[in-house]
């Protein structure tokens, strides 16, 4: 039978008392549900902080991309004042985008009709409308979105209302400061989509119990799937550590102040909804996660070096591709297999290897349950 959004919140309202160990799989509709996918859009990805990807993707003044984020059109600019801003990619005259890709501009310039604006978001030109009574250049910038900058990581807040980002997430801190995330240096950005629901991803790239089985020769002879270790939560963030085999050589550069201990592990963290990371001694992985439809996710994905290295290497590129290909290839059987009627989710696994997802759920009880009102 097909889920209802009540059953789905339901679901969410029940977890909140269930002790992390006797957990179950939420039912499928919480993946594969057209109207829980726009209670999520309304009330998750419009309300809280959503990251985008790392500030210095635009290092240098006039650097700009494009993105999407629930159907709004964004513009992430570095102004002259070397200020990162997200602005509304959506021209002041009749609404079409003003810009694409991304690239290094002075200004921006919609194709339609030529309408310009600066950096900062603010309308510099619009050819004929002097004739126009009234018409105040002043009056028509473009939208700015509420920002955070969070250890290099930039975040927009779409409806401007969200608390304060980084006192909530603070409790990650003192995991990853041995790994400079802050000072990791951007090496390339790309962007994907794929044939399964967000969380699915999410919930993949948390979770340590795949790693044996979906990466055989990739993963498993690195971090195996009976050296994970899961870090508790306090509502905003999961994380576990995922440990190197002993057998498995060191490969440094190393950041100065890691530990022995951190040497031989990658610390790997979420902040919900949307940014899943694997900090790594040398480098840095990092995914945002969008819905694009209920079946598909929108993903920004990209590495970062050490500044002291030489850059992220083809190896590594070439090493992660071949990681994404496979949990690929899983995670779009696996959206198939949530279409089904007659699906009733197990239990998760054990803490240290699915409780990432149970604190995943915490954080979506705590947006869309049933005994939260939703105004």
């Amino acid at each position: 039978m097909k889920n209802s959004v009540g059953e789905i919140r339901d679901a969410l309202s029940a977890i909140k008392s269930t002790p992390i160990d006797e957990a179950r799989v939420m039912p499928a509709g919480y993946y594969s549900s057209e109207q829980f996918a726009e209670l999520e859009a309304e009330y998750v990805f419009r309300k809280d902080w959503v990251c985008l990807g790392r500030a210095d993707e635009v290092a240098e003044p006039g650097d700009f991309y494009t993105t999407d984020l629930v159907g709004e059109q964004l513009l992430v600019t570095r102004g002259k004042d070397n200020a990162v801003r997200v602005l509304s990619n959506v021209c002041r005259h009749r609404g079409n985008m003003i810009a694409e890709g991304r690239g290094r501009k002075s200004r921006f310039s919609c194709a339609y009709h030529a309408w310009t604006y600066g950096l900062e978001g603010q309308l510099v030109g619009a050819p004929h409308m002097s004739k126009v009574k009234g018409f105040d250049t002043a009056c028509y910038r473009l939208p700015t979105f509420k920002t955070e900058i969070w250890e290099g990581f930039l975040f927009v807040n779409l409806d401007g209302e969200a608390e304060a980002l980084a006192p909530r997430i603070s409790d990650v801190l003192p995991f990853i400061k041995n790994y400079d995330v802050a000072e990791r240096v951007h090496g390339f950005t790309e962007q994907a989509t794929w044939q399964t629901n967000w969380k699915c991803l999410a919930e993949n790239f948390m979770e340590g119990y795949h790693l044996d089985v979906t990466h055989p020769k990739t993963l498993r002879p690195l971090t195996p799937t009976g050296l994970c270790e899961h870090v508790p939560s306090n509502g905003y963030f999961n994380a576990y550590y995922s440990y190197y085999d002993p057998k498995y050589p060191e490969r440094g550069p190393f950041p100065p102040k890691l530990t022995d201990k951190e040497k031989r592990c990658s610390f790997m963290f979420g902040v919900f909804p949307n940014l899943v990371v694997a900090a790594a001694p040398g480098i840095l992985i990092f995914l945002c996660l969008t819905p694009n439809t209920k079946d598909s996710v929108n993903i920004r994905w990209g590495m970062s070096a050490l500044p002291q290295s030489e850059g992220i290497t083809d190896e590594q590129r070439e090493f992660m591709n071949q990681i994404n290909a496979e949990d690929k290839s899983k995670l779009e059987t696996l959206q198939k297999g949530l279409q089904s009627r007659y699906l009733d989710p197990g239990p998760l696994a054990k803490p240290d290897l699915e409780g990432t997802i149970y604190d995943m759920y915490q954080y979506m009880a705590k947006q869309l349950a049933s005994d939260v009102d939703l105004g």
